[in-house]
C-alpha cells in the first residue's frame, strides 16, 4: 500500500445477497436494447397516424425524463435519467395511447407514471406498478372521452395528407372496434380481412398496429436476451384458449381477437417488465396465464371491450405473493430419500 493512498480506500468492505452472477449487463444497455425494438413500432406508428404521432412520441418522453429530473432534484437524489428508463416509459406510454389524444394529456401521464407510480416508491426497481400503464391507467379513468376516440387509417383518402399533418380530432372514430363486436356476439368473422390487422391496418393506439413488427420486436428481445418467453407466451395462449372456447371453437373469432387491441403489445413490452414482473419461472408463466385469464374475462363478462392494462396491474400486485410462492431458498435442495432397508 502507498504512503499516499488512504486507508479508507482498503478498509471497504461490500456486502450482497447471494448468489454473486452477473453478465456484465447495465441498465443503460438493457433500456437502450428495449428503445431499439420499440423503434419500428415508432416508424410505423408515425407512417400510420400522421405527425401528430410523432408529436405525442416526443411530448411523452421529453415529459418523462423531465418529470424525473425535477423530481430526483427536488428529492435530492442522484439524477439517473441517463439511465433510459424514463425514455423507456415515455415511449411506452405514447405508444399505447390514440394519436388524437391532446398533448396536455400526455404530459399528465408522464406525470403519473414517473412520480406517482416510479419515484414515489423509491424509484426504478422499487415500483410495484408498472409505471407506464399506470400513467395510462389514470388517464384512461380521467379522460375517457378522449382515449376512447380512435382514427381509421382506412379512412383517410390521402396517405401523404395524414403522414405530414396527421389526423384531426375530427377525424377520430369512436364506431364499434372488432373486440366490442365479438363481445357482443355480433362480430361476422372475415378470413381475408386477419392479414390486414396482422400487418397493421386499422384503428387503434399508436403502436398496436402491426403484430408483424411486434413478434419481430419480441424476437430481437428474446435473441438479446433482455425478455422470458414465459410470462408473455403463456398470457397469449391462456387468452386465446379461453376466447377459442368461449366463441364456439371458432378459430377466426379466435385469430381476430388475438391481433386487435393491446394483447400481443402488452404481453410483448408489459408483462415482460422486471421490476413488476416475478423473477423465477414457474412465477413467471403463473403470472402470465393470470393476466391472459383476466384480460379474456374482462373483454367477454366485463364493462370494457379491452383488459389487457387491468389485467398486467392486477397481476403487479400479486407478483410478490407469486415471487414468495415459487422461490427456493439457496443452500436447499430436493429432499433426498430415506432408505429404511428391505428390498427395493
Amino acid at each position: 500500500m502507498s504512503a499516499t493512498e488512504p486507508t479508507s480506500k482498503f478498509n471497504e468492505i461490500f456486502l450482497s445477497s447471494s448468489p454473486h452472477f452477473t453478465k456484465g449487463d447495465t441498465t443503460q444497455r438493457i433500456m437502450l436494447t428495449v428503445l431499439i425494438a420499440m423503434l419500428p413500432e415508432c416508424v410505423y406508428g408515425v407512417y400510420l397516424f400522421g405527425l401528430r404521432a410523432f408529436i405525442t412520441i416526443l411530448a411523452s418522453v421529453t415529459g418523462c425524463i423531465v418529470f424525473e429530473y425535477l423530481f430526483q432534484k427536488a428529492t435530492k437524489q442522484k439524477v439517473a435519467v441517463k439511465n433510459l428508463s424514463a425514455a423507456v416509459t415515455g415511449v411506452l406510454i405514447a405508444l399505447v395511447l390514440p394519436s388524437t389524444v391532446p398533448t396536455w394529456m400526455v404530459l399528465v401521464g408522464d406525470a403519473v407514471a414517473i412520480v406517482v407510480a416510479k419515484g414515489l416508491f423509491g424509484g426504478l426497481g422499487s415500483n410495484v406498478f408498472n409505471p407506464a400503464l399506470t400513467g395510462r391507467g389514470f388517464m384512461f379513468l380521467s379522460f375517457g372521452g378522449a382515449m376512447s376516440a380512435w382514427f381509421d387509417p382506412a379512412t383517410e383518402v390521402s396517405k401523404m395528407n395524414w403522414l405530414l399533418t396527421g389526423p384531426s380530432n375530427a377525424d377520430a372514430v369512436s364506431s364499434a372496434t372488432v373486440l366490442s363486436k365479438i363481445k357482443a356476439g355480433s362480430f361476422v368473422a372475415d378470413s381475408d380481412a386477419i392479414w390486414q390487422y396482422f400487418f397493421g391496418n386499422r384503428a387503434g393506439c399508436i403502436g398496436e398496429g402491426s403484430i408483424a413488427l411486434i413478434l419481430l420486436s419480441f424476437v430481437f428481445l428474446l435473441v438479446t436476451g433482455i425478455i422470458d418467453w414465459r410470462a408473455p407466451l403463456a398470457m397469449v395462449a391462456t387468452c386465446a384458449v379461453c376466447t377459442f372456447c368461449s366463441t364456439s371453437f371458432d378459430a377466426t373469432q379466435t385469430i381476430f381477437a388475438l391481433c386487435t387491441g393491446g394483447l400481443i403489445f402488452g404481453a410483448t413490452f408489459m408483462a415482460t417488465d422486471y421490476a413488476t414482473t416475478p423473477v423465477t419461472k414457474p412465477g413467471r408463466l403463473v403470472f402470465g396465464a393470470g393476466c391472459g385469464l383476466i384480460t379474456f374475462l374482462i373483454r367477454r363478462f366485463g364493462g370494457y371491450p379491452e383488459g389487457v392494462m387491468f389485467s398486467i396491474l392486477i397481476m403487479n400486485f400479486v407478483t410478490p405473493f407469486l415471487n414468495k410462492l415459487t422461490s427456493r431458498k439457496y443452500g436447499y435442495g430436493k429432499k433426498a430419500a430415506v432408505y429404511t432397508g428391505g428390498a427395493k
